[in-house]
């Protein structure tokens, strides 16, 4: 499916018009280089994980929510915990039926939220890949819409709102950095900006799906597994978004799982903002040196969640 599947600047304001009235205006943070020991430069902190359900998803819930018709069977989301929560909460608030597979992986936190909002919830399975399986055969078992975490047209947009958002905060932002998982955020912030802000995704070393595959030319399978495997390890990245990555993204960086750790650790003793592992991943890059912003250069940098049990992180 090409970028002219409908994800541009007009359809994704629409979009937003749409779910204004359930998302948050989340904030943004701006900060100077030095504070977090790093040369000079102007950075703006996006601060998606204060989101309702505690991350960026629940803007691509809401959108393919309102934006699709769901039959008396209700909706169906495979999730490694955001998504679930996000489709588990819209649902709530839009009075739909909902059940959520999730792989043994999901964090705690994650799983309860899920609860929290009262979806039917299946855990089994070890990685994303597994419960979306599941997910898809009780979509035809059952006759629910299916609601895709990354690779479906009304969740890039969603996830879109987040960059339309972002440049009313932030217009005048050099460079733009966001966490890769299936590609959902990154495709539907790509299509809001094409070219004119620097997008450049980070990807754990252990889940590096939108490296490989812009390495093979289309979406392959790579790795699966790290800290934020419950967020950041779908196996490949969506078909949808990568097209969009292919012209807009320019480049991915891999960061280890020490450096996510690091992350997490610095919004947490500078900022006192708690994000999981996915939430942290961005930030890594600039912590580690792996992106080196020119001298007062702004750089906006997507911190997407902050699901996670973990609190002092040291």
């Amino acid at each position: 499916m090409s970028e002219e599947s409908g994800i541009d600047r007009a359809r994704i304001l629409r979009t937003f018009d749409i779910i204004r009235p359930f998302v948050r205006r989340t904030p943004v943070v701006e900060i100077d280089g030095s504070e977090l020991g790093l040369e000079s430069f102007r950075a703006a902190f996006k601060l998606e994980l204060m989101q309702h359900t505690g991350s960026f998803k629940a803007r691509g819930a809401f959108a393919n929510l309102l934006l699709r018709e769901a039959p008396e069977a209700g909706v169906v989301a495979a999730s490694g915990g955001n998504h679930g929560a996000a489709v588990a909460y819209a649902a709530m608030r839009l009075s739909r039926r909902a059940r959520i597979f999730v792989p043994s992986v999901a964090s705690a936190a994650k799983i309860a939220r899920i609860r929290q909002y009262g979806a039917e919830l299946v855990v089994g399975g070890e990685r994303y890949a597994d419960a979306l399986a599941a997910s898809r055969g009780w979509a035809r078992e059952s006759g629910a819409l299916e609601l895709h975490a990354y690779d479906q047209v009304e969740t890039l947009l969603g996830q879109g709102t987040v960059a339309a958002e972002l440049d009313e905060q932030a217009a005048r932002l050099d460079t733009l950095l966001v966490a890769v998982g299936g590609g959902g955020l990154i495709g539907g912030i790509a299509a809001w900006y094409r070219g004119r802000v620097r997008v450049i995704g980070v990807e754990p070393t252990s889940a590096p799906t939108l490296t490989r595959a812009l390495e093979a030319g289309e979406p392959v399978d790579a790795e699966a597994g790290g800290i934020a495997a419950d967020s950041l390890a779908p196996k490949q990245v969506g078909r949808i978004m990568f097209p969009i990555a292919q012209r807009h993204v320019e480049r991915v960086i891999l960061v280890s799982d020490d450096s996510i750790r690091r992350a997490q650790g610095v919004l947490w003793n500078e900022l006192r903002l708690v994000a999981e592992p996915g939430g942290a991943a961005a930030l890594a890059a600039l912590l580690e040196g792996h992106y080196r912003p020119a001298r007062d250069e702004r750089v906006g940098v997507v911190l997407c969640g902050a699901n996670t049990t973990a609190v002092n992180f040291g």
